[in-house]
C-alpha cells in the first residue's frame, strides 16, 4: 500500500492525504485528483456508500497487489496526467485477435475479449488505442435491417490519452456496418457519470452489483473454490451502467 501511495504522488505530483473510513476502508485524495480513491480490504464485501457525490474510485486491495501498474496508468488518464494526443494525428485500421488479445492484457483492468471486430488508432505507426465490438444483434420493434451492436473493450496504450480517439474508432466502425444503436456497459466502480455521455451515449439504467471471486495467495478466511482448489473470497462490486449510442442512418 506504501508502494502505491508513493508512486501516486509521483504521478500527481503532490501528497497524497490518507484518511481510514468505515471498516478500515481508506480514503486517498489529494487537491491535483479530480477524484478520490477508497481502496477495500478483501474482508470488506459491500462498498460504502458516496453520499456526497464526489467523483469516487472503489478499488480492492488485492487489485493493487495483481493489477498495480494497470490502476496507476487508468488513474493518471483519468486525472488528465498523460501524454496527450489528437485523434486527427492517428489513423484507424483494423486488428487481429492476437494483437487484440495483447493489447488489452497489457493495459486493460479486465479479462481481454477480442469479440468480433476490432479498430485500432495507430499513432506515428505504434498502437495507442483499441475499440472492440461485438456481432450485429435484431432488436424486437425496430425494421428488419435494424442492428444493435455492443462496445465490449475500449482502452488506450499506458499513459496515453488520445483525445477524440474513441469517436474516431466509432466513426469507422459506423461507416463499415452502420449500427443502429451501440450499447456498452461502464463499471461504476469506477465511474458514476461516464464521459462517454459527453459523444452522445444516454444512459439506459443500471444494473445492480455482482458478486466477484477473488483468489487469495496466501489464503485468508474464505471457501475453497472447486473448480481451481485455491482458496478465495466473495465481495459485492458497484454494478454496471448500460450507455446507448443510437445513430441516424437515413442521411
Amino acid at each position: 500500500m506504501d508502494r502505491f501511495i508513493t508512486a501516486l504522488g509521483a504521478i500527481i505530483m503532490d501528497d497524497i492525504s490518507v484518511i481510514t473510513l468505515d471498516q478500515g476502508v481508506m480514503e486517498l485524495s489529494s487537491d491535483k485528483m479530480p477524484m478520490r480513491l477508497w481502496i477495500y480490504p478483501d474482508d470488506v464485501q459491500h462498498r460504502l456508500e458516496n453520499n456526497d457525490n464526489f467523483k469516487t474510485i472503489h478499488i480492492d486491495l488485492h487489485a493493487l497487489l495483481y493489477d498495480m501498474d494497470k490502476i496507476l496508468a487508468r488513474i493518471r488518464t483519468i486525472a488528465s496526467f498523460g501524454r496527450r494526443i489528437y485523434a486527427r494525428q492517428t489513423v484507424v485500421a483494423r486488428v487481429d485477435k492476437r494483437i487484440t488479445t495483447a493489447f488489452l492484457t497489457e493495459h486493460h483492468l479486465q479479462t481481454p475479449m477480442p469479440g468480433k471486430y476490432r479498430y485500432g488508432l495507430y499513432f506515428e505507426g505504434e498502437l495507442v488505442s483499441i475499440a472492440v465490438f461485438s456481432g450485429g444483434r435484431k432488436m424486437q420493434g425496430q425494421p428488419e435491417d435494424y442492428r444493435s451492436f455492443e462496445l465490449i473493450r475500449f482502452c488506450h496504450k499506458r499513459d496515453f490519452i488520445a483525445i477524440g480517439g474513441l469517436s474516431k474508432l466509432i466513426a469507422a466502425f459506423r461507416k463499415d456496418f452502420k449500427p443502429g444503436d451501440l450499447m456498452t456497459y461502464v463499471d461504476r466502480d469506477w465511474s458514476q457519470d461516464s464521459s462517454l455521455q459527453q459523444i452522445g451515449f444516454i444512459e439506459k439504467g443500471t444494473l445492480a452489483p455482482q458478486t466477484v471471486v477473488i483468489p487469495q495467495k496466501p489464503p485468508i478466511a474464505s471457501t475453497l473454490d472447486e473448480e481451481t482448489g485455491h482458496s478465495t473470497s466473495h465481495k459485492m462490486n458497484s454494478g454496471s451502467t448500460k450507455l446507448v449510442l443510437p445513430f441516424d442512418n437515413t442521411n
